[in-house]
């Protein structure tokens, strides 16, 4: 079967090809002949040649979707003016040329690049020239010439939706019009039958039927009824080719549902109701409901009922629920059980829309007998309404009255009342009521948001007879005042990505208020004054209760800012107006080029700078490492501290011994003054060792004074000898301290840092006598310019 569909399709192609080539090319010949043409010059009377030009080529269409592994053979450019030598250049320019078309510009022939689509575009219009190679001059005019794509059936039926819905009226006729479907095919309409559409129905038969050429469905059985089915799903075909084998094809659903009609009476299900009354009922009083069934629906099936006869119809009343379609039986006037205990009423109910078509099915409407018994009752006090509602503005203040409930005594005595409040209806005591008049008030504020509805029972007592009370059911509606601002809905988690582009939307913000407004919720949303003009973000107000964040720039960095706060002011339309201010945190997130999150965390910041995870456990490692050599050199440097000062005898420490002597400048030559040692203030009597304290503490010895001694190294023996046999002195010879600096300098302190207390300016000209070593200093505090000044 696929073969001879392929063989059919070839022979169309090849009969198109062959009346397409004719006719291209008479219309080529008309044109050549139209460009040969006889020219007479009445220069010097001669005549002149006959002058032939013209183009030539012999194709002008190409198949869509070329499956072949060789470029497509358009067709070839040739002008008489070609000699075949190779000194004419053909060059194509138009729609496509050099990149869907490409030309040899030697011999002219045009090859397909590309698999074309004859349903992007179906013919392309493109110009020819041939140059002169030498000379450049165009040996021909340049001409136009087209393109044509033949079409393939490369595409099946499309319908314009994937599912209808109808409706048909139920017991409508056969062939009565129900809707009509649409199918579309890109192929070419005008070449073959792949464009032709046929329908059929592949499910929805007996009952509907369609038109194969125009696609409208119609009804096929008389008389459907809605009450035995109601929904039908029918599915359409659409096929190509004429809907020959072969073709292509597409489905769609159609939803046909049947409306009702009124094609029904009303029935009741029983011919007798029975109903009692006490003779204390007020007036209006609903005694029972009766109910007459239609098995249509909506208008259809709306009635009404009506006293038709009986010797209560003056005592009672009916009337209809709208929204059940009930008759409530209500008392017209009041009951005495002593003048007459039954009452027999006849109803009838009936259509209020009848439909004159289908009258003939039978009288729309039916009656029933309904008999009420009045019963004798000592009757406790009666309330004027059978409930009651009252509005209040939840803004009332505490105290305020809200509404009044009267009751009487239906009997003869007509007793006085007195009212309460069951408080096991407001155990909150947000309501009283005055005892006397019924009048109630609030004894605390009131929060619609919290509680928008309160009931409430109310008991109306006798006074002199307290067993006979009634109660009664009281609805107190809390009414809406704008008291509360909007806020955000939740709690928005929003992000926006690193390579986001400007006006690229990143969240749509909806606002919730606890207030019920009458008209509805408006909000609108704003810049906060403080922030009018946010060069990250821009807020669109979507005019539907909800707001746009869009992005305002190109592209953001976590690195210089991961979070950004975005505040937004949101007001409502009510009054007063209430607004406030949400603050929207949003996140500069790693996203891929779809747009989805990645990374937001700290860890991707790190790893994004080019640290990795063996990068950062190398460097706790070596900072680890820092820390336990600093702790080793701090415990070596304790541990030579407890060391002894001296480890060695040949310490060179054994031959300093500093005597905190000044000494007498660079020109001393001497190393010490020797008298020193001979200062009585040198000695240190009865002085302990101060860089180790002994374990015990012994007597200390005084010795006889030394300074008379002229021979120091006498005198330095007896010392050495007096500190080895002192058992209380240092083991260590050289650490023996006289503590002696020494007498003062012959030359005063150099010093500025006492100049400050002295009562007049220093002089310093004595240093210009000191001679040359002296000279900075004379010239830095001496003189006229010095710093002292």
């Amino acid at each position: 079967m696929r073969t001879c569909s392929c063989l059919t399709l070839f022979l169309w192609i090849y009969m198109f090809h062959m009346v397409e080539s004719t006719q291209l090319q008479e219309r080529m010949n008309r044109y050549l002949q139209k460009g040969r043409k006889f020219s007479i010059s009445e220069d010097h009377g001669k005549m002149l040649r006959r002058t032939k030009r013209g183009w030539m080529w012999n194709q002008f269409f190409l198949l869509e979707e070329y499956t072949g592994t060789d470029t497509q053979y358009v067709g070839k450019l040739h002008t008489d003016q070609d000699k075949g030598d190779g000194n004419l250049k053909y060059i194509l320019t138009g729609d496509g040329a050099g990149s869907l078309f490409i030309i040899d510009e030697n011999t002219g022939d045009i090859h397909a690049a590309k698999k074309l689509d004859r349903e992007e575009k179906s013919l392309y219009v493109l110009r020819a020239k041939a140059i002169d190679r030498k000379t450049g001059r165009q040996v021909e005019p340049e001409s136009e010439f087209i393109i044509k794509i033949h079409d393939i059936n490369d595409n099946e039926p499309k319908f314009t939706k994937d599912l209808y819905t109808a409706n048909v009226p139920e017991m409508s006729g056969v062939g009565t019009y129900v809707i009509q479907v649409l199918a579309t095919d890109a192929d070419d309409a005008n070449y073959g039958n792949s464009a032709k559409i046929v329908y059929s129905i592949l499910q929805g038969q007996p009952y509907f039927s369609v038109d194969p050429e125009s696609g409208i469905i119609k009804t096929a059985l008389p008389d459907m009824s809605r009450e035995n089915r109601e929904q039908y799903q029918v599915v359409i075909q659409a096929k190509d080719m004429g809907g020959q084998m072969g073709g292509l094809s597409g489905t769609t659903t159609v939803n046909i549902t049947l409306t009702d009609v009124n094609n029904n009476p009303p029935r009741f299900p029983q011919s007798t109701y029975q109903f009692s009354s006490s003779e204390s009922v007020s007036l209006g009083t609903p005694l029972g409901r009766i109910k007459a069934n239609d098995p249509d629906v909506g208008e259809n099936a709306e009635m009404e009922y009506s006293l038709v006869e009986g010797d209560g119809s003056d005592m009672f009343d009916i009337i209809t629920d709208k929204d059940t379609q009930e008759g409530i039986i209500t008392v017209k006037k009041k009951l005495d059980f002593e003048k007459k205990m039954l009452y027999t009423l006849r109803i009838e109910a009936s259509n209020t829309h009848p439909d004159p078509r289908f009258q003939h099915l039978g009288p729309f409407k039916d009656t029933a007998m309904v008999k009420i018994s009045v019963e004798d009752v000592d009757e406790p006090p009666v309330f004027s309404k059978p409930f009651y509602l009252i509005e209040v503005d939840e803004d009332v203040k505490e105290g305020s009255i809200i509404g009044q409930i009267i009751a009487y005594d239906p009997d003869a005595i007509k007793n006085l009342i007195k009212y309460s409040v069951d408080r096991h209806t407001d155990m909150d005591r947000v309501f009283n009521i005055h005892s006397a008049n019924g009048s109630i008030f609030t004894l605390k504020s009131l929060d619609r948001e919290a509680y928008p509805w309160h009931n409430i029972s109310i008991t109306a007592t006798e006074i002199n007879n307290p067993k006979q009370s009634s109660h009664i059911s009281v609805f107190i509606r809390i009414l809406d005042i704008n008291d509360h601002a909007p806020e955000f809905a939740k709690y928005y988690e929003t992000f926006v990505c690193e390579n986001a582009k400007p006006g690229q939307l990143i969240q749509t913000i909806s606002v919730m208020d606890k207030d019920d407004p009458p008209r509805g919720h408006k909000f609108f949303f704003e810049p906060v004054p403080e922030f009018p003009l946010n060069p990250n973000f821009t807020i669109v107000d979507n005019k539907d209760n909800t707001a746009g964040v869009l992005t305002r720039k190109d592209g953001y960095s976590r690195h210089k800012m991961s979070t950004y706060l975005l505040p937004i002011l949101i007001f409502d339309n009510d009054y007063p107006i209430q607004s406030s201010t949400g603050t929207l945190t949003i996140r500069v997130c790693a996203c891929d080029n779809q747009g989805n999150m990645q990374s937001c965390n700290a860890e991707a910041l790190i790893l994004s700078a080019g640290l990795s995870t063996g990068a950062l456990i190398a460097i706790l490692l070596c900072i680890l490492i820092l820390l336990i050599l600093v702790v080793l050199f701090a415990a070596l440097k304790r541990q030579r501290k407890k060391e002894p000062l001296i480890i060695s005898k040949d310490d060179v420490r054994d031959n300093i011994v500093t005597y905190n002597d000044e000494g007498g400048g660079e020109e001393d030559t001497q190393a010490f003054d020797i008298g020193t040692l001979r200062n009585p203030e040198a000695r240190e009597d009865s002085k302990l060792r101060r860089d180790v304290m002994p374990e015990t503490i012994f007597q200390i010895r005084r010795t006889a004074p030394l300074w008379e001694n002229i021979d120091v190294q006498d005198f330095i023996h007896r010392r050495l000898k007096e500190n080895d046999l002192d058992p209380s002195a240092p083991p260590y010879d050289s650490l023996a301290t006289y503590a002696y600096e020494g007498n003062d300098s012959i030359a005063d302190s150099l010093s500025s840092l006492e100049s400050l207390t002295a009562d007049c300016n220093q002089d310093y000209d004595y240093l210009s006598d000191w001679g040359p070593r002296f000279k900075k200093l004379a010239d830095m505090y001496g003189g006229d310019d010095s710093d002292r000044d």
